[in-house]
């Protein structure tokens, strides 16, 4: 009875069926324009603040990167840990509690967002001050996070319901909850900043209503349009299953967990180093938080094409069809890596073009920007592979390698190094530690993929 149901439920379900390269371009498409339409909302408002309000403006909304990177890390941990059970069980034709874990994901995506927002409001100076705020700053970081923590919760629902909505086989409207908050705050960026004089007040107003948009639409979702089955009694967390969730929504928690330690840990680098430096403390923190917001667009996609194949490896490999996870997973490594050369070579060659899309500055400010471009960036080629491995192994039920994979380049190789190098090369040092980390975390990531692969094949 059961491998009848199994068989049933593979004839249903394109994912056993359809050609690999259109899964991929028909699931990651709608995964990646999600995902950049996210980073859009932190890139527009850094551009039309660094045209508006200039290096101070830059240098808040770095400080407030932090408060962004926790809420993405609760989503994915309640997103993707959903999704990736939701298809495992789906796979293995266990319907009813496929259901029921995507009922408890997305209570609790409400009860996480409005926990963290209250903490923000609450807390906003002393956490300013261990993100790294200099004083001069401290004024637009208050206002910028200050308003953006009301929008804490649509954020949180936004970012994990889409997950959820994709793995209900349902890509494009994920991806029109996205694209439609995103353009509502790029309209209303200049609207608020320019037209309306409101600062960065404005471009933190902008984003809220772009937030609360689109969580609209995920709750619309989920109310009318759903394809699972979904009763009122499941959206009671249960405990059971919120333990199946964090067990693979783990290590892409811990994955942006790293990365805000890793930000909060090198703007208090840069600042202290920056202080004995010729380009002083806000400089750095200025250049460093948009070349963050312009490698996010590259994380962005390659993210994507993680999320985007995360139904096509988690439900094959529940099915059982070990051989179209190991092309989906080729595939997506030649994907990444072809989308890393590119922008490898934009990152070296285009350097002032790219940070002078976020406003002006002196001569100083685009020296560092370029050197932290070429340097920092040097291995962009090969940076894809290790977020992209990692969704590999937790889709396929492999939460510990998953985690450990995740945890490689930002907390292992990353963190150490930013302490370390500045202490014998001053500033220069947190530049030289990113190439180095990276090529560490990938050797790492192809390395254990490679394995996982041969046991499959076997």
């Amino acid at each position: 009875m059961s491998e009848r149901m199994n068989e049933n439920t593979e004839q249903m379900n394109p994912l056993a069926t359809e050609r690999i390269g259109k899964l991929i371009a028909k699931f990651a498409i709608p995964a990646i324009i999600s995902m950049l339409v996210s980073s859009l909302y932190n890139i527009v408002d850094q551009i039309f603040i660094g045209q508006g309000v200039g290096i101070l403006g830059n240098a808040a909304t770095n400080i407030a990167f932090p408060v962004s990177i926790i809420c993405t890390a609760t989503a994915l941990f309640l997103g993707i840990g959903s999704a990736s059970n939701f298809n495992l069980e789906s796979g293995a034709g266990n319907h009813e509690k496929a259901s029921r874990i995507i009922g408890t994901g997305l209570a609790m995506l409400v009860i996480c967002g409005l926990v963290i927002g209250g903490i923000v409001v609450l807390f906003l100076d002393p956490l300013l001050h261990i993100f790294g705020v200099t004083p001069e700053v401290l004024p637009y970081a208050q206002d910028y996070t200050g308003i953006t923590a009301f929008g804490i919760p649509f954020l949180i629902l936004t970012t994990g319901g889409n997950h959820m909505i994709r793995a209900d086989r349902s890509p494009t409207y994920s991806m029109t909850c996205m694209l439609t908050g995103a353009i509502i705050n790029t309209i209303l960026d200049p609207l608020f900043i320019f037209g309306f004089h409101w600062g960065i007040q404005g471009a933190a107003w902008a984003t809220v209503i772009g937030q609360v948009i689109s969580g609209i639409m995920v709750i619309v979702y989920f109310l009318r349009f759903r394809n699972v089955e979904l009763h009122r009694d499941m959206l009671r967390p249960k405990a059971a299953l919120l333990k199946a969730i964090a067990s693979l929504g783990m290590a892409s928690c811990i994955n942006q967990i790293a990365m805000a330690i890793v930000q909060i840990t090198m703007n208090n680098t840069l600042r202290y180093y920056g202080a004995s430096s010729i380009y002083g403390t806000d400089i750095p923190l200025a250049c460093v938080g948009v070349i963050s917001k312009v490698n996010m667009v590259f994380m962005a996609i390659c993210i994507g094409i993680s999320q985007g194949c995360q139904p096509i490896w988690g439900f094959n490999y529940g099915a059982g069809k070990y051989d179209r996870v190991r092309k989906t997973y080729l595939k997506a490594f030649q994907i990444s890596l072809t989308i890393g050369i590119l922008f490898f070579l934009c990152f070296q060659f285009f350097p002032r073009p790219l940070v002078s899309i976020f406003g002006s500055g002196s001569e100083e400010y685009f020296r560092f920007a370029e050197r932290y471009f070429r340097i920092f960036m040097f291995m962009t080629f090969v940076n894809g592979i290790q977020p992209m491995s990692s969704g590999f192994f937790t889709s396929i039920g492999k939460a510990k390698l998953g985690i450990v994979v995740s945890l490689t380049r930002q907390i292992i190789f990353l963190l150490p190094l930013i302490l370390i190098f500045p202490v014998f090369m001053g500033i220069d040092g947190v530049m030289y530690a990113g190439p180095i980390a990276d090529g560490a975390a990938a050797a790492v990531a192809i390395g254990y993929a490679v394995k996982e692969l041969r046991k499959m094949k076997e």
